[in-house]
């Protein structure tokens, strides 16, 4: 446990920090947003912003009902029963959490959107003069928030089956009850804590979503895209309003999965039951076909990716299959010093940012698990907010904010300089590191410490010898997440980046616009490797530990 005095002397420069580049700027942005004028000209007669808000609270909707279904029944079926090929798929339903979003999103577009891989075999295989479908709008918003959401259901429901004591279930089939009856009397009860915590964050991620509808919902406006759109063409107010009203939605559901109850339905150890096998052949039948299919709906998108790559530059229009291949896109990352200059930025304004994030995040983890300080809890609430807010409006409140000379930036304007973006990535993903870190230190034995102490070591040498060690894998696996999520960060990075710093997410969508779709899948590559090997980096510095 810190000592009053150094508590203090820790949580004076991390409150400094976080008042001066996360509360201060969302202040200024939402007291932007509050004005009379702003909210009239968006959410008055005839503004577009209810529009927008209704779009996005029904796909975010749906998108829970949705990925509760698809990610509670995987992670049923995988407990339950034994299925063909299911030590496979328990790894390939997990993939789309490693996507960055705008990889996943640019993936199913390639695949199945206007003018889509899809589409286009059909079109020359049946001989059509158009594509059969096209695949936009709403639906297909909704589509790709499922495809990149279901696996917090998944993940939520696998961890509280793990501790679902299966004595219960024997127990109900003993008493006669079915199948159905138990699960929904037995195995219900015991997920709610899960489902709940699971619905709450896809609702957040979904109403923040911003590549998604970008790149699918064309004219139909969301609050995300509206916010981009506004700042775009300078309505700055405007893009306020909107950022406030989003944002007091995405806070409510913070606050909401912050004071909601644990489990109280598990047995805190972990379950011995083994999967059953099916016996019928007409069940196994239809399982493995599930499964096939579970692979290709899950494989398809990113195997487009990965082809679309290495084809030649016109080679694949209205073919069946393309007709050239080549590696010219990648020999160009390597080779192309323009090319490879999104990479760069993408690396050090990544590696910059995490570097931040982790000083910062750890150092408000000791103060708020290891102090008594009063108003702890506001400084974990200040830290946690940049997760709750979408992308657009953190970055616009820091475009606000850091718009005119200020103390925070050396008394200088930060708009229109490369240290914004970097700045942002660091802002963003502080409660990555801030509660990968809170939670290393909870677990950590104060007894040692005290112990270091008693044998005369200063505080500065208990925290790198004694402390530090124990808690780096905690504190490692937070770096891994801002890092990764810093590298495919696109909503902060397409609203606040310059040409010089411009990222890789940024010129992925300037491919795009370009037609220039072998290029942009290089990009988008390079991007999934980058965060398998920032991957497996980190878990050799954790299991070193």
């Amino acid at each position: 446990m810190l000592r009053r005095r150094a508590a203090l002397l820790l949580a004076l420069p991390v409150a400094i920090v976080v008042a001066g580049y996360v509360v201060l700027p969302i202040g200024r942005a939402v007291f932007m947003g509050l004005a009379p004028e702003a909210l009239g000209e968006v959410f008055g007669a005839g503004g577009a912003g209810w529009r927008g808000l209704i779009n996005s609270v029904w796909v975010s909707a749906a998108t829970v009902v949705l990925c509760g279904l698809l990610g509670t029944g995987l992670a049923w079926s995988l407990w339950r029963w034994r299925l063909p090929m299911g030590g496979l798929l328990r790894g390939a339903v997990a993939l789309p959490l490693a996507l960055p979003p705008l990889v996943g999103s640019l993936a199913v577009w390639l695949l199945v959107g206007s003018g889509g891989v899809l589409p286009r075999m059909i079109q020359a295989g049946l001989g059509l003069e158009e594509p059969p479908f096209g695949f936009d709008g709403l639906g297909a918003v909704l589509a790709v928030h499922v495809y990149s959401f279901y696996v917090y259901f998944y993940l939520f429901t696998s961890a509280a089956l793990a501790r679902l004591d299966s004595a219960l279930l024997d127990a109900s089939a003993d008493m006669g009850a079915s199948n159905a009856a138990t699960f929904r009397r037995v195995v219900l009860p015991a997920l709610k804590p899960a489902l709940i915590g699971a619905a709450l964050v896809v609702f957040m991620l979904s109403m923040g979503s911003f590549t998604a509808p970008l790149l699918f919902a064309g004219d139909e406006p969301f609050l995300t895209t509206q916010v981009y759109s506004f700042k775009t063409n300078n309505y700055l107010d405007r893009a306020a309003a909107i950022s406030t009203v989003l944002a007091a939605v995405c806070v409510f559901f913070l606050l909401a999965a912050e004071a909601r109850p644990s489990s109280s339905a598990s047995t805190g150890r972990l379950s011995t039951r083994t999967p059953v096998p099916l016996r019928r052949p007409l069940a196994r039948v239809l399982a493995g076909a599930g499964v096939l299919f579970a692979f290709a709906v899950v494989a398809l998108p990113i195997l487009t990716v990965l082809l679309l790559s290495v084809v030649a530059d016109g080679s694949w229009t209205t073919q069946p299959l393309p007709t050239a291949f080549t590696l010219d896109h990648y020999t160009a990352l390597v080779t192309d010093a323009r090319v490879f200059e999104p990479v760069a930025a993408s690396l050090w304004m990544s590696l910059a940012a995490t570097a931040a994030a982790v000083i910062v995040g750890l150092v408000t983890a000791l103060v708020v698990t290891k102090s008594r300080l009063k108003g702890r809890g506001l400084l974990r609430f200040a830290v946690l907010l940049p997760f709750a807010l979408p992308g657009p409006v953190m970055a616009l409140a820091l475009l606000v904010w850091f718009g005119e000379p200020s103390v925070w930036a050396g008394g200088t304007v930060l708009v229109g300089t490369v240290g914004l973006l970097p700045l942002a990535y660091a802002v963003r993903h502080l409660p990555l590191t801030a509660r990968a870190s809170q939670a290393a230190l909870a677990a950590f034995d104060d007894r040692l410490a005290e112990a270091s102490a008693d044998l005369g070591a200063s505080g500065w040498t208990t925290f790198w010898r004694v402390v530090l060690p124990t808690v780096r894998p905690g504190v490692a696996a937070g770096a891994l997440l801002a890092f990764v999520a810093a590298l495919g960060e696109f909503p902060a990075s397409v609203l606040l980046y310059v040409y010089g710093n411009r990222p890789i997410a940024v010129e992925v969508l300037a491919r795009l616009r370009a037609y220039d779709l072998g290029a942009a899948a290089a990009y988008a590559v390079l991007l999934m490797l980058l965060v398998g090997v920032s991957v497996a980096l980190t878990r050799r510095v954790g299991d070193g530990a």
